[in-house]
C-alpha cells in the first residue's frame, strides 16, 4: 500500500488545499501530519498572540480531517527530523509541503529534500496554496526575476487563469502511528491580547461566508472608514492557510466595485511574497536602501508603542493592537507614517513591535509593508507622508474609532477630537503631542 504523508504549514485546512489534495491522490494512506517546530516556535514565542490562533487553527483542522475519516499526527521536534522518522515509521514513499517564499521556509525544504533522497522518498512542492496564484506563474517580460512595481505586477496577475478549487478528500485512510497531543501552546501565549479573536477553518469560513453575502460590496467605499470596522477580518485566516486566497477570489464577483478592491488587496498580499521569494534579504535589509539616518530615541519608541503619542488616531490604532492581536488597514499606514516619517524611527523598530502583537503578521506582509511606508520599499512615492491630523479628519470625521480605543477623550468636543490640546480641561490624562505636525 502506498504511504505519502501531508505536511502542513501554513496550509491548515481541509478545503482547497493542493498539498493534501495531491498527497490524498497518490497514497492509499495518507499521514496528515504537522511538526511542531522546536526552532519555529522558540523564534514564535515572543508573538503570543499568533500561538493562540495556531492551537485554535490546528484543534479545528484536526476536526476537519475527522469529519472526512482521518486526524491529525502530531509531533514535536526538529521538522526534518520529525518527518524523515514519521516517514521511516509508515514506510512513506512521498511527501508533499505548499511551497512558501521566506528564508526559514526555503532552507527547511532543501533541508526535506536532502535528508528524505537518502531513504528514497520523494518531496513534492505546491505553488498556489499560500498565495491566489503561484509565483512561477508570473515573470516580467523585462526578465527580471521578480515584479518591483505593483501596477505592472498587477496587470499581469489578472491575467493569469486561477486552478479551480479543490474539494476536501473523502474517506481519508491513516496509518496507525503515534501522535502527540494536539498543542495549547498555554505557555507560549501568555501576555496575548484579551480581545483576541481566535478560529480556524471552520470558523473562518463563516466568516467567509458572512462578507461575501453583502459586506463585501461596500469595501470600495468604506473600507478605510476607522470607526465603521468594514474590512473583513479575514487575514488572520490567510496568514495561517484557514482559508484559501485562491478560493477567495473565485468566489468573489470583481464585476463589482467592492469586490474587485478587496481582491487588489489579495494581489498585493501575492506581490509582497514574489518580492520576498526573489529578495530573501529584505525580511531586514532595505529594498531600496536610501541615505535615511534614522533617530534613537526610546522614550519616544515607547511612547509610540503604548499610544501614548499625542495624536490620537496614532494612539487609537496602537492600543487596538495590543487589545485585539489586530488592527485596520488604515490605522496600520498611520501609525506606521507616523514612526517613520514624523519621529524619524527606523522602520525595523515598528515591524518588530507588528510581529509581535499582529496575530496576521508574516515576514512578507509585515516587513514590505512597513518599507513601503518608510520609503525604502516598493513605493514610487518614496517621500509620501501621512498626515495623522489629515488623516484623522478623512477617515474618522466624528472621532468614532478614537473615542472607541481612547476612553480619556470620550467627553471631548467633536471639534477637538483630534486635537486634543485644544480642549486640555476635558481630557486632563490624555499626553500633550510628542511632536508638532501640520495642521495643530
Amino acid at each position: 500500500m502506498c504511504v505519502t504523508i501531508a505536511l502542513f504549514t501554513r496550509d491548515l485546512r481541509v478545503h482547497d488545499n493542493p498539498m493534501l489534495a495531491a498527497a490524498c491522490r497518490e497514497g492509499a494512506a495518507v499521514v496528515p501530519l504537522f511538526v511542531v517546530d522546536d526552532e519555529l516556535i522558540e523564534r514564535t514565542a515572543a508573538a503570543p498572540n499568533r500561538m493562540r490562533f495556531l492551537a485554535a487553527a490546528l484543534a479545528e483542522l484536526d476536526e476537519g480531517l475527522r469529519a472526512h475519516g482521518g486526524h491529525l499526527v502530531v509531533r514535536h521536534g526538529d521538522v526534518v527530523d520529525v518527518v524523515d522518522q514519521v516517514a521511516a515509521e509508515a514506510h512513506a514513499e512521498s511527501v508533499h509541503i505548499a511551497i512558501d517564499v521566506s528564508r526559514y521556509s526555503r532552507h527547511r525544504e532543501q533541508r526535506l529534500r536532502e535528508r528524505l533522497e537518502e531513504r528514497n522518498c520523494l518531496l513534492h512542492t505546491h505553488g498556489s496554496s499560500i498565495t491566489a496564484v503561484d509565483r512561477a506563474d508570473l515573470s516580467p517580460a523585462t526578465g527580471r526575476d521578480h515584479f518591483a512595481v505593483f501596477t505592472p505586477y498587477y496587470r499581469r496577475w489578472q491575467e493569469i487563469p486561477l486552478r479551480k478549487p479543490m474539494r476536501p478528500p473523502h474517506d481519508l485512510v491513516v496509518p496507525r502511528i503515534p501522535s502527540d497531543p494536539l498543542p495549547d501552546f498555554a505557555d507560549g501565549a501568555e501576555g496575548s491580547s484579551p480581545g483576541l479573536r481566535v478560529g480556524g477553518e471552520a470558523t473562518g469560513r463563516k466568516l467567509l461566508n458572512r462578507w461575501l453575502a453583502g459586506p463585501i460590496e461596500e469595501y470600495d467605499t468604506r473600507n478605510d472608514e476607522l470607526g465603521a470596522d468594514a474590512t473583513s477580518h479575514l487575514s488572520p485566516y490567510l496568514h495561517f492557510g484557514c482559508l484559501s486566497a485562491t478560493e477567495i477570489v473565485s468566489r468573489a464577483d470583481t464585476a463589482q466595485p467592492g469586490a474587485e478592491a478587496f481582491v487588489r488587496q489579495l494581489a498585493w498580499r501575492d506581490f509582497h511574497h514574489q518580492v520576498l521569494s526573489a529578495r530573501p534579504e529584505v525580511a531586514w535589509h532595505d529594498y531600496r536602501p536610501r541615505d535615511v539616518r534614522w533617530r534613537a530615541d526610546p522614550t519616544a519608541v515607547a511612547a509610540w508603542c503604548e499610544g501614548r503619542t499625542g495624536y490620537p488616531v496614532v494612539d487609537a490604532g496602537l492600543r487596538q493592537l495590543r487589545a485585539e492581536g489586530w488592527m485596520p488597514g488604515r490605522a496600520r499606514l498611520i501609525a506606521a507614517s507616523f514612526l517613520t516619517k514624523s519621529l524619524g524611527v527606523d522602520w525595523r523598530v515598528g515591524a518588530r513591535h507588528f510581529l509581535h502583537w499582529l496575530v496576521d503578521a508574516d515576514v512578507a506582509n509585515n516587513q514590505l509593508n512597513w518599507q513601503w511606508v518608510a520609503g525604502t520599499g516598493t513605493d514610487t512615492r518614496p517621500n509620501r507622508v501621512l498626515n495623522p491630523i489629515l488623516q484623522a479628519q478623512r477617515h474618522d470625521p466624528e472621532g468614532a474609532y478614537v473615542r472607541r480605543w481612547i476612553p480619556e477623550l470620550a467627553d471631548v468636543p467633536d471639534d477637538a477630537v483630534h486635537r486634543p490640546w485644544r480642549a486640555p480641561m476635558a481630557a486632563p490624562s490624555y499626553p500633550p503631542p510628542l511632536i508638532e505636525c501640520k495642521g495643530m
